[in-house]
């Protein structure tokens, strides 16, 4: 390979970075591996496309060192010109199958090859004979420009499993329909209206409609309306200009143009002002607004989520929110279940949660004891998911143990933990201690209330038997025979 005598190479400090070189020429194949050894590279040869693809897929699969971690290939330098499969056929199958930046060596290089090679993913395009600086500086370029490229992949793939449907947790069969929902709504750019409590994790799915959606790797804004006072939310929400208002000393995008092209959550919109209702109705319908105190129209591409912690049907009837944005907004909406309606899905989120702390704390937690899971089924959640969240980061940082026990819960969760299990609305209203006894059988005495149980088990999951049955913590079959028995064989029978 030819060399620069003008700049003297400096030893490279690129450590253990490995890189494969693919020529069906030996001499000039082991003359690259060399000049990369004396770079401090980890180089090795190939002399065809079949050699190289062994030796790729062979690295992802062995491991070296103590930590027994694969050690691939971060860089592959591959001539254009071989016999069998060509350098670029090559190339293709690299970026499809493996995690290494390539560069491209020929010696007949064209502008249409070199741009049909970048354009199939190279980092870099060189003719022979290679100089060694403009290889050195490449060898640097491709390294960085794959390390900012793996970094984003990681980043979006950690994106997609907290903000995905993987990242929602839960069993219960309204959660389920939660999924399907947001499958069904995240392709397109329609309107979504959720409500439920604080704490059950609106945020969570609103960011998962939106990493579920073709403008995932576009802007995802959230702004909470009830957290800002009502003077600053217009300019929030659509910026102003310089000499606005008072304290407007610059121009301000809004949180609407932030989000052009991506998706706005819009929290708590249930106590947006009337005056700032109508100015969303029409940024909706329209897909376009005016800045505070501007005349100029700025017009965006913002799928908008919107969440209520409040029912915004009474408050429809009760005159505080307009009818007219309510049918706006109102085009799929998802309802989520408080935490102390679904039961069932208390330990599963709770070994979520225990999993997620236990990496960030860097400790062994192992899991609950059945007297804390019992606790934690039996507590009454008045924050919801979010509360049970912070129960169990609690008891991960204070517990000595590999595994929380009751102990390790906050008083008020103890407390509950020979009280009746939630959701409290399954058990029967106990009759007064003065109501007159009526001799009877036992078995007689226990079928009301145990029908009564069923009944609103059965009411509370829509009629949904496997639902009921995995709440009351009974088989199918058991349940199909106790409602034959006590003769509710339908929802006509619950009415």
């Amino acid at each position: 390979m030819a060399t620069d005598t003008a700049i003297s190479p400096p030893k490279s400090k690129a450590g253990t970075h490995k890189v494969l070189v693919i020529d069906d020429d030996p001499i000039i194949a082991e003359s690259l591996a060399e000049f990369l050894t004396r770079e401090g590279y980890e180089a090795s040869t190939a002399f065809d496309a079949a050699e190289a693809m062994e030796a790729l897929a062979e690295a992802e699969q062995h491991t070296d060192g103590p930590s027994r971690v694969p050690h691939p290939f971060d860089l592959a330098i591959c001539d254009v010109s071989m016999p069998g499969m060509g350098g670029m056929e090559l190339l293709e199958h690299i970026q499809k199958e493996h995690d290494a930046a390539v560069i491209m060596l020929t010696g007949y290089g064209t502008i249409e090859s070199a741009v049909e090679a970048l354009r199939l993913g190279a980092s870099d395009y060189l003719t022979k004979p290679v100089v060694d600086s403009e290889l050195r500086v490449s060898l640097e370029r491709a390294l960085r420009q794959h390390k900012l490229l793996s970094e984003n992949r990681r980043l979006k793939q950690e994106l997609s499993g907290r903000y995905g449907l993987e990242g929602i947790v839960g069993r219960d069969h309204r959660v389920q329909r939660i999924f399907e929902l947001i499958e069904a709504v995240a392709p397109s750019r329609t309107t979504v209206l959720m409500t439920g409590e604080s704490g059950v994790g609106k945020s969570l799915i609103a960011r998962a409609i939106h990493q579920n959606s073709p403008r995932r790797d576009e802007p995802f804004v959230e702004i909470s309306c009830g957290s800002i006072p009502e003077t600053l939310l217009e300019s929030e929400l659509f910026g102003h200009v310089k000499g606005a208002f008072t304290g407007a000393h610059a121009d301000k995008a809004g949180r609407f143009l932030a989000a052009d092209g991506g998706t706005l959550f819009l929290d708590e919109i249930n106590s947006a002002s009337a005056a700032m209702q109508l100015k969303l109705l029409r940024v909706l319908q329209e897909r376009r607004f005016e800045p505070v105190g501007s005349n100029e129209t700025i017009e965006v591409d913002t799928r908008v989520v919107l969440a209520s912690n409040q029912p915004l049907e009474q408050l429809v009837a009760e005159g505080q929110f307009r009818q007219d944005l309510y049918y706006r907004i109102n085009v799929v909406k998802i309802e989520i279940p408080p935490l102390r309606d679904r039961v069932n899905d208390v330990p599963v989120l709770a070994e979520h949660f225990l999993k997620h702390h236990a990496e960030e704390l860097g400790k062994a937690l192992l899991g609950f004891s059945d007297e804390a899971i019992d606790a934690l089924r039996r507590y009454t959640y008045p924050g919801n998911v979010r509360e049970l969240q912070n129960i169990v980061e609690r008891a991960a940082v204070l517990t000595r143990s590999t595994t929380i026990a009751l102990q390790d819960l906050p008083p008020q969760v103890i407390e509950n933990a020979t009280g009746p299990l939630t959701p409290t609305a399954l058990a029967p209203q106990a009759e007064a201690e003065d109501t007159p006894w009526v001799p009877m059988p036992l078995a007689d005495a226990m079928r009301e209330p145990e029908r009564l149980i069923l009944l609103k088990a059965l009411k509370a999951n829509d009629w949904n038997r496997q639902q009921t049955a995995d709440d009351l913590a009974i088989n199918r079959t058991t349940l199909y025979k106790k409602m034959k028995a006590l003769g509710l064989d339908g929802p006509e029978d619950g009415s």
